[in-house]
């Protein structure tokens, strides 16, 4: 079964047009790419590609770094369980920054917002935490975490109060002997 020239021509010309079609195709998807990275970088709305996963981690950063801080949480709290370890890793990072942000904004004004305080610290505490069990490379978090322990008050110890004195849950549980 031998093609002759005209159906060769034919199949050869489609397969051309097909291809040619795809190129055109292709370059149009990476100048949207592009513009796409150009615009999320800049912390502009994205023209293309506007409810994609990345579009929202970029308004939700923008948003964090505006000092919307409401908003942002919300908006990464959706991309929490979506995309991969790595990608939750950032989505909790931020998380984690947003919560460090507030409460060292709020630190130390006075002492009726050092429990406010001591809670957004704590959930950023979290937040880097969990950032790093999904991804343990992730210096910057070690290095938040590590800040943050820092300055998070000790954990008080059960059963010790004001008086010092071993409450009833330590009662004679000699300390250091498993």
């Amino acid at each position: 079964m031998a093609l002759s020239a005209k159906k060769l021509t034919a199949i050869l010309l489609v397969t051309a047009t097909a291809a040619g079609a795809w190129a055109a195709w292709e370059a149009n998807r990476i100048r949207q790419i592009e513009n796409f990275n150009q615009a999320v970088s800049t912390g502009k709305t994205p023209v293309t590609d506007t409810q994609s996963d990345e579009a929202k981690f970029s308004a939700a950063y923008w948003l964090g770094k505006s000092g919307r801080y409401q908003d942002s949480t919300l908006l990464f709290l959706q991309l929490s369980e979506k995309g991969t370890p790595s990608q939750r890793s950032a989505v909790q990072y931020n998380l984690g920054n947003i919560f460090f942000l507030r409460g060292l904004a709020i630190n130390g004004r006075d002492l009726t917002v050092r429990d406010e305080a001591v809670y957004l610290l704590t959930q950023a505490k979290t937040a880097y935490m969990q950032s790093l069990r999904l991804d343990n490379d992730h210096w910057d978090a070690r290095h938040n975490l590590d800040r943050i322990l820092t300055m998070l008050p000790s954990e008080p110890t059960p059963g010790v109060g004001e008086s010092d004195s071993p409450g009833l849950i330590m009662g004679n549980i000699p300390v250091g002997l498993p």
